[in-house]
């Protein structure tokens, strides 16, 4: 015997009575089957609805054949009745987005010809599947249109037409449907066979917004936010604006101009920094003896490429091997070695192998990095050079 849902007869149907059919093991769990329900069962691209029933917690929800299984955390007893109360924040906030999808894919359809090719309906955002480009404006102009779909806070009508009907009739569907076809309506908007619950009228949507949109296997995906996740999006973005208002000293409209005017700001400091750094290393370069077979040299400020152009600018004074160690004995140290007349792989490997290290090279240059205290990474380079 099928289960009757109840979700279709009333989606704002927040509690409910019913009798348990059955309740078999499963897993760690159990699944109930009930002779009614106002549980959604997970599908059309909308996961399932939450709840309880009595004292138990229903934690997923699915259908087989006509048949509604709740998957519990503890066993019902077969024939008793049971309430059943939905997690209806969830499930209102689930019919926002599924009703919204409808309005945004009834336009994009009506306006570029472009299908919804998949819909995923998340826990935290829902997404869009068309099989067609858009622009930033067009995307613009569907947002606008949506909303003014929401603010006429038109009817939702449910039908269940005939075969005969059906064929005389346009609507979307993304799958071939075997059985009763339910048609969702939002009159001017949209027609489609859906079998999720939505809201009574669009004005319960309450905001529609388009947040995000990605190339997408030749077409788009666009992220949506309806309702409380609008809300809840605004209110983050809101209090970043206005964080970052007070951060830079900037009215809040003007936030994106004033990080432009911070980063071309950056920018030439970095240049600036840049330049002073090379010339320090230049006066650092000429205050080291190059007259010692290895020379080596530990400074924890340097960094990115500073230790090889250090090495570099060593070896032009007439350095015969230089070894610049760039880190400190806590966190460990990255290396260079370079010469113009001796292979260092050899020295290399060996440092390698004394101190836990990794890297090689070619003749003239070695790098890698290596765990060690400077005053033994000392003494080893001194007996090298002793060698």
């Amino acid at each position: 015997m099928e289960t009757e849902k109840l979700f279709y007869e009333d989606s704002h149907l927040k509690e409910f009575t019913a009798k348990v059919i059955s309740c078999e093991p499963y897993k760690e769990q159990y699944k109930v089957v009930l002779d009614r329900t106002a549980f959604f069962p997970e599908g059309g691209g909308q996961y399932a609805d939450t709840g309880m029933l009595d004292d138990v917690r229903v934690l997923d929800v699915h259908e087989k054949e006509g048949i509604i299984y709740h998957t519990t955390e503890k066993a019902l007893e077969a024939g008793k009745t049971v309430t059943g109360k939905i997690n209806w924040e969830e499930r209102f906030e689930k019919m926002q987005q599924h009703t919204g999808e409808h309005i945004v894919s009834g336009l994009v359809h009506e306006r570029f010809g472009y299908n919804n090719v998949g819909f995923h309906l998340g826990s935290d955002y829902c997404t869009m599947d068309f099989d067609g480009t858009l622009t930033k404006e067009q995307l613009r102009e569907i947002e606008l249109a949506a909303n003014q779909a929401v603010w006429k806070n038109i009817d939702i009508v449910v039908t269940y037409p005939s075969k005969e009907e059906l064929a005389n009739m346009d609507y979307r569907s993304k799958i071939e449907i075997e059985g009763r076809v339910r048609i969702v309506t939002v009159p001017g908007y949209d027609v489609c066979a859906c079998c999720a619950p939505h809201v009574k009228k669009t004005g319960e949507i309450g905001m529609l917004k388009l947040v995000n949109m990605v190339n997408y296997k030749g077409g788009e995906r666009i992220t949506m936010l309806c309702g409380v996740r609008a809300l809840k999006d605004y209110e983050a973005k809101d209090a970043n604006g206005k964080e970052i208002s007070a951060l830079l000293c900037a009215k809040e409209l003007e936030i994106a101009d004033a990080v432009h005017h911070m980063k071309e700001e950056q920018t030439a400091l970095k240049s600036k920094v840049a330049d002073l750094s090379g010339k320090l290393l230049a006066y650092r370069a000429k205050e080291i003896p190059v007259d010692v077979p290895i020379v080596t040299v530990f400074d924890a400020d340097l960094s990115g490429n500073e230790p090889r152009e250090l090495m570099n600018q060593l070896l032009e004074r007439g350095a015969k091997i230089v070894a610049v160690f760039a880190g400190n004995d806590a966190d460990g140290y990255r290396y260079v070695i370079g010469s113009r007349e001796t292979d260092v792989r050899p020295m290399s490997k060996n440092l390698n192998t004394s101190f836990q290290g990794r890297g090689g090279g070619k003749p003239e240059m070695t790098q890698g990095s290596l765990k060690g205290k400077e005053v033994e990474i000392r003494t080893f380079i001194q007996a090298e050079a002793d060698v």
